[in-house]
């Protein structure tokens, strides 16, 4: 257990058991983890006060009674409960405004990547002269061919290799079926879809090894078509002969 913990603390991939979200390498992320504790809070306050009323209905033998003096009639608690739900879903609706205008940010890109769902593997295209491979499949890395250190099901033969507090911009289809392109720690899941080419943006805030899989049911090998983005520095992405 301690030689996966001090392996996992090095690469963004889920882990066993895991009850939480993957720590986020993107402010979009970040926002959305805000944005969950949030929600939570006010789930927490919710179910407290609905249980605070059935533990005092059953718990008086006198309920029937009390509950028409208190509930019939009552402008202090129709006002309470106008007002207060009011409240809750402004204080939700205002950063899930916020951060759906992030989602869709349409900030001038520096690096365009092309992703290309396939069945059962994913292809990507840069639109720079960067490097000489300026587009390359990805396939999973077999169990037999597995190394020591690497996630089974997870690996692939060619990483995709991204710059760092750079904006990226992610044009995401498919070849033949519905795909989805999604990387957990990067807060991001766009459906693959023929014929239709969906857009992502993307800023890395720090250097790490991403994984990710194919969230879209979409065939026999549906479970075999892991992501993997390896972000670098800006000076390493520029010095990139090859992508490797």
């Amino acid at each position: 257990m301690f030689i996966n913990f001090i392996f996992n603390v090095s690469c963004d991939a889920a882990v066993p058991y895991q009850l939480y979200i993957q720590d986020p390498a993107t402010e979009v992320l970040e926002w959305m983890i805000n944005f969950h504790d949030l929600i939570m809070v006010d789930i927490i306050v919710i179910i407290s006060i609905i249980m605070f009323l059935l533990y005092t209905l059953l718990s008086n033998s006198n309920h029937h009674k009390d509950s028409n003096k208190i509930f019939s009639h009552s402008t202090g608690l129709e006002v309470f409960w106008t007002v207060v739900p009011a409240v809750i879903l402004i204080s939700i609706a205002y950063p899930s405004f916020n951060l759906l205008y992030a989602l869709d940010d349409l900030t001038d890109p520096a690096v365009t990547v092309k992703i290309t769902g396939h069945q059962w593997y994913w292809s990507y295209e840069y639109n720079t002269s960067l490097t000489t491979r300026t587009n390359f499949d990805s396939y999973m890395v077999s169990t037999d061919d597995l190394k020591v250190g690497m996630l089974r099901l997870l690996e692939v033969d060619n990483r995709l290799i991204l710059p760092v507090r750079t904006h990226i911009r992610l044009l995401i289809t498919s070849a033949d079926v519905l795909h989805s392109w999604a990387v957990p720690s990067f807060g991001i899941k766009v459906d693959a879809c023929p014929g239709r080419l969906n857009q992502a943006t993307l800023f890395i805030k720090r250097p790490g090894l991403y994984f990710g899989q194919c969230s879209e049911i979409c065939g026999v090998n549906h479970g075999f078509m892991p992501i993997v983005v390896l972000a670098v520095s800006k000076d390493v992405f520029l010095r990139q002969a090859e992508i490797v």
